[in-house]
């Protein structure tokens, strides 16, 4: 791991947040007691630093999910189909969180998992907003400095391409490997509201790089990627109060789609969804 990667990556989760996304923070690590050990705020609240009338996101690291749930069988599903996602709200403000345990956080970083879910996410900027002590830090970023590497080293090097364009083309490749609901061009803004910062980080990631790290596989990461995403989808029926109604939201602000959800369809999230897909797909709304 290049030292100035790490340490790029240190300053950057130790820019401080709005206080109440700290607030935030702190009562979902509270939420989980003595399991939690790191609550990291991303998104595009964090990228527009915009707070009210949104969905603020997290990701909350726990010690292992036996000792994170009350119910055995939320901690086996998180297990099984990491991570489990839950609703959440704090003074006002909405949120989700997802949860992972440090050795998935830290594995779902890295070039040995080829899902994109957490590297994709994590290679862009976060804030640690909370950690239960000095060594639950260190590991979260750690975790952290993996994820940019692992997502310039999957999308490859193309001769003669500039840094800013190796980036978006790979947040791009990203995004085709998960059911995603969003603009044209949207993977493409990610670098583009924060030019200096992917500057900053091109060299130190590319450097970072493993030895003899593997490209390619896109069509298998897709494949895989849209049916984890149905999965994900299915478990969150039972996990997810809510769940149809944040579906439908988060698809109309990003696609520019006017959903109304009739009730039966949020009585049952996971009909819902299955019944609306054909329709998104065929639309453009989700790909």
């Amino acid at each position: 791991m290049s030292e100035h990667l790490r340490d790029l990556v240190e300053a950057e989760l130790g820019q401080p947040v709005d206080p109440r996304v700290a607030a935030m923070a702190n009562a979902i690590a509270a939420r989980h007691g003595g399991a939690s050990r790191a609550v990291l705020f991303y998104g595009s609240c964090l990228r527009e630093k915009q707070l009210a009338g949104l969905m603020l996101d997290f990701y909350l690291i726990v010690s292992d999910y036996r000792h994170a749930y009350d119910k055995a069988w939320l901690a086996r599903a998180n297990a099984l189909v990491p991570p489990n996602v839950f609703p959440f709200q704090h003074d006002g403000l909405a949120a989700k969180y997802a949860v992972l345990s440090e050795a998935d956080f830290h594995r779902l970083n890295g070039p040995e998992t080829r899902n994109v879910s957490v590297w994709a996410r994590f290679a862009q900027p976060s804030r640690l907003v909370w950690a239960s002590d000095e060594k639950a830090r260190e590991r979260t970023m750690d975790a952290v400095a993996r994820a940019a590497p692992t997502l310039l080293a999957a999308a490859g090097s193309v001769d003669g391409e500039e840094p800013l364009a190796w980036w978006r083309r790979a947040f791009d490749l990203t995004y085709s490997a998960e059911l995603r609901a969003e603009r044209k061009g949207r993977s493409g803004s990610i670098v583009d509201t924060d030019l200096d910062r992917y500057r900053r980080f091109s060299r130190p990631a590319m450097a970072a790089i493993p030895a003899g790290a593997a490209s390619g596989g896109w069509a298998l990461r897709r494949l895989e990627g849209k049916a984890l995403s149905i999965l994900r989808l299915a478990k969150a029926s039972a996990t997810y109060a809510g769940g149809a109604e944040y579906i439908a939201w988060k698809i109309n602000r990003h696609a520019g789609t006017d959903i109304e959800l009739k009730p039966w369809q949020k009585r049952h999230p996971l009909l819902a969804a299955i019944s609306l897909l054909p329709r998104l797909l065929r639309s453009g709304a989700i790909r």
